[in-house]
């Protein structure tokens, strides 16, 4: 479904000629290590890198300023490593094809080097219209994979091995010293020139309403090998609660979504501590976190497969089942909508759980699916438009992962248990001293707190009425063996010896790292 046809990074294109040049589009990749584009720029006598924020992204409803802020850290620290290898990396505010001829007029680039990228429609759309100007221009386009995602794939068989042999391939070669003499120095010319990074202000946007974490690649490998050294011994049981997940977690869910490390680097560093410690809790922690990686491909390919995700059911004979679908013409219920959306819902745990999110950036795993699963069957809303609200909110937006798991927890793959969270349960199970709740809700117990704003067992008993009548039906049945074989899962063979399970171990059900990891 995707434009450009992919290289692999163990096959570099045609040695370059005398006058040839290259222009590395950094998109979601803001790293130096395992970057395939990088390594072949290498190759060229002359090259440039570039980063693009585009008006399509910024006023995408998916965007918040945190986002941006991040980027540009991000972007900060990267540009810095590149200058100390030799290439210059500017930064252009605009539409891609405008930027892409302006430069050109300057820097008269003959190949496009990128990753290829899995994104929402807007992104989608924007790589099509730079496929059709690189062949208008006789620019070559080429995209290296970075992910287990697989382009123009027809059915699930076989994918999991298929992801195995890419995480487990090397490393693509470390640039130290980028050969651009005449190429990309920074008076080269005045549509060269580096100027200071734009601002928020800048570009209309007001300041973050979150305080970020540390960013940029430093920080990416710093936070995983902390976790590799131990702070991920817990993980398994750490992941569910809100009061454990941000120290037991990963936490590099925002680095993959941006790219400040490599998914390969992930799963071959964490294979080698699991390989190497004679810590057998540790290493069975980080096993499960390890099969985890692979989901967080497995959704994003979701996204891949079907582009409409992000906007339409994914099972048609879900279709008209809630208000705001494309097909049930009803109002939507603004006033549940914003009632969730503020975390004034009636429901303690609900409640600070949206708290916490909108405070922080993040929140764990098995939360953000119990706020969906609220939205879906307690408050009977569509998916999408809290969806729109999580995703500005969610520091780690990752489309595919997060319109997947929208329309997971929501009901309507058509192949999916379907997930119903007791909030109360999660509170007692996740919570029980009421510590996390006393934080995020500390007028429970006033007046000032609303009560419920649903009866859960009127709300739940309606919810499955309609919801076992869809899935009853002969078209839903039909229809489900058909997404079964498209976007179903396949049982993935084991990448490295299992390590014995200490005794005091349970085994988490969790999809912790591809969601809020």
């Amino acid at each position: 479904m995707r434009v450009a046809e992919a290289l692999s990074p163990d096959a570099p294109l045609q040695a370059p000629g005398p006058t040839d040049a290259a222009l590395v589009w950094f998109k979601r990749d803001l790293r130096l290590r395992d970057h395939a584009p990088l390594a072949e720029a290498a190759r060229f006598g002359r090259a440039l890198a570039l980063v693009v924020i585009e008006p399509e992204w910024l006023a995408s409803p998916e965007c918040d300023p945190r986002h941006v802020a991040f980027l540009l850290e991000c972007v900060a620290r990267l540009r810095e490593d590149l200058a100390a290898r030799g290439l210059t990396l500017i930064i252009r505010t605009g539409d891609m094809i405008e930027v892409l001829e302006r430069l050109r007029q300057r820097f008269a680039f003959t190949h496009l080097l990128s990753h290829e990228e899995t994104g929402p429609g807007w992104s989608y759309t924007r790589d099509r219209a730079v496929k059709r100007w690189c062949r208008q221009e006789g620019v070559r386009w080429s995209e290296w994979t970075q992910t287990g995602v697989v382009r123009r794939l027809s059915e699930r068989s076989g994918w999991a091995a298929r992801w195995a042999a890419r995480m487990n391939a090397p490393e693509a070669a470390a640039v130290t010293r980028f050969n651009t003499a005449g190429g990309s120095a920074p008076g080269s010319g005045p549509a060269l020139a580096l100027p200071d990074l734009p601002t928020l202000t800048d570009l209309g946007l007001p300041p973050p309403a979150i305080t970020l974490p540390p960013a940029g690649e430093r920080a990416a490998w710093s936070t995983l090998e902390s976790f590799l050294d131990g702070r991920g011994r817990d993980y398994r049981k750490a992941m569910s609660s809100p009061l454990s997940a941000a120290e037991g977690c990963s936490r590099l869910s925002e680095h993959l979504a941006f790219g400040t490390l490599s998914m390969r680097c992930v799963h071959q560093a964490t294979e080698a501590r699991i390989a190497s410690t004679t810590d057998r809790a540790l290493a069975w922690a980080l096993r499960g976190f390890a099969s985890r990686l692979r989901w967080h491909c497995h959704f994003m390919q979701k996204l891949e497969d079907a582009p409409d995700l992000e906007w339409r059911n994914l099972a048609h004979s879900a279709d008209g089942l809630r208000a705001g679908d494309g097909v049930n013409t009803d109002p939507i219920d603004e006033a549940r909508l914003a009632a969730w959306c503020e975390g004034r819902t009636g429901y303690p745990m609900v409640d600070a759980c949206m708290r916490q999110l909108r405070a922080t950036g993040w929140i764990n795993f098995r939360m953000r699916a119990m706020l969906t699963s609220f939205a879906a069957y307690h408050l009977w809303l569509h998916w999408r438009e809290p969806g729109v609200f999580l995703a500005r909110q969610f520091l780690d937006f990752e489309p595919g992962i997060h319109w997947s798991q929208m329309q997971m927890q929501s009901g309507t793959t058509g192949i999916n248990t379907f997930r119903i969270y007791s909030p109360a349960k999660q509170a007692l199970d996740q919570d029980p001293q009421g510590i996390y709740i006393a934080r995020w809700v500390p007028e429970l117990g006033s007046a000032a707190y609303p009560s419920p704003i649903v009866e859960e067992r009127e709300a739940l008993a309606a919810a499955r009425t309609r919801l076992y009548a869809m899935r009853r039906s002969g078209d839903a049945r039909s229809e489900a063996a058909a997404i079964q074989k498209k976007h179903g899962s396949r049982k993935r063979a084991r990448s490295a010896s299992p390590r014995k399970r200490p005794a005091s171990a349970k085994p988490a059900k969790d999809q912790g790292d591809l969601f809020g990891g």
